[in-house]
């Protein structure tokens, strides 16, 4: 069994209570899901600048109506201190999603990437010391590692940041480590390496890649490519991703506490090949050879070649143990975009 397999069963005997921020997101959503299925109570809070109300609607269809009655949700900006004081009350463990992501929208408007990214993660810092919760755990991002060449990607060897979004990455990363040496503050981050899934929103000009693909295979359009196609990335799938947030919640390990870690499946994959294997699962889900071209266009600002993490020190103080790989991963998106999309 593994450490995961455990705590499900341990928290499914003693529910507590968590603050999702960032609730009607992509990571958000199913972070909810999960933490309701194992009967724990959930503050969400969100402003649906990104999130989408049909995301919470899907995930109380997905489980029971007295499960449902364990979640309350707060409409609210982490841009505002009194919303990050009042989300916090009564909690014992924040898991902070709530962000501005995009490495091209925080280029055409850093000014709004830094008040959500810096403002609202210093807010709901402030927040969560004073409510005296058990742990913050946020969303960090391995755009922090800029342009360190190195693969796989390490935690303590980074470069400069390639971008306005990075640089806020990074310096959520500083104001946690300040907190936690200032006032004996209890944090973890989580690099997220490409995390992907269910409920993962193909619209809009920020979306990302796998997403944009399956939407654009499955209504016959075409596809695009930033470059020749093989810059590579680390691909996640997000049951992974819930996976590192509630271990990171609830690790035991004194040493655990007060780090970042990579989240990532541990292998690379490029672009080349990513679209391959959705088109291969599109035809085998609508039964149809696909139509659409793939159609390949100049580099995107801010891109990093290469990525690859080193999941080992997760594993190791963690436990974390990721159980889907890029391909099994797929399948079960595949199925909600197919669901969801035609």
């Amino acid at each position: 069994m593994t450490r995961y397999d455990s705590l499900k069963n341990d928290l499914l005997k003693s529910p507590s209570t968590w603050l999702v921020t960032g609730v009607a997101g992509f990571i958000g959503s199913n972070l909810l899901e999960t933490l309701l299925q194992l009967n724990q109570k959930v503050v969400g809070l969100d402003n649906f600048s990104t999130g989408h109300k049909h995301n919470l609607d899907e995930v109380k269809n997905l489980i029971s109506p007295d499960q449902w009655t364990n979640f309350t949700f707060l409409q609210g900006d982490i841009r505002e201190i009194q919303t990050c004081h009042k989300a916090c009350q009564g909690v014992d463990y924040v898991l902070h999603q709530a962000a501005l992501g995009s490495v091209p929208r925080s280029i055409e408007d850093p000014a709004l990437t830094n008040a959500n990214n810096i403002d609202g993660f210093l807010n709901m810092l402030i927040a969560t010391r004073d409510a005296k919760i058990k742990r913050f755990v946020y969303a960090a991002s391995s755009s922090t590692y800029g342009d360190h060449p190195d693969l796989p990607k390490q935690e303590p060897n980074i470069g400069k940041p390639l971008s306005p979004y990075a640089v806020t990455k990074l310096v959520n990363e500083l104001y946690a480590d300040v907190f936690a040496r200032t006032y004996d503050f209890n944090t973890i981050g989580l690099r997220y390496f490409n995390i992907f899934g269910q409920r993962q929103d193909p619209n809009g000009a920020y979306a990302a890649v796998i997403p944009k693909w399956f939407a654009a295979l499955l209504k016959g359009d075409d596809s695009f490519i930033n470059g020749d196609g093989e810059t590579s990335r680390d691909f996640c799938f997000i049951d992974n991703c819930v996976q590192a947030n509630l271990l990171a919640a609830t690790a035991q390990s004194g040493n655990a506490t007060n780090q970042v870690y990579n989240v990532a499946f541990g292998e690379r994959t490029t672009l080349n090949q990513l679209h391959e294997l959705i088109k291969l699962r599109v035809e085998q889900s609508t039964h149809k050879t696909g139509t659409s071209h793939l159609i390949y266009r100049d580099f995107r600002a801010g891109d990093v070649r290469h990525s690859l993490a080193d999941i080992s020190k997760a594993k190791e103080l963690l436990g974390y143990a990721p159980q889907y790989s890029i391909e099994k991963g797929l399948d079960k998106a595949a199925q909600w975009y197919t669901a969801n999309l035609t």
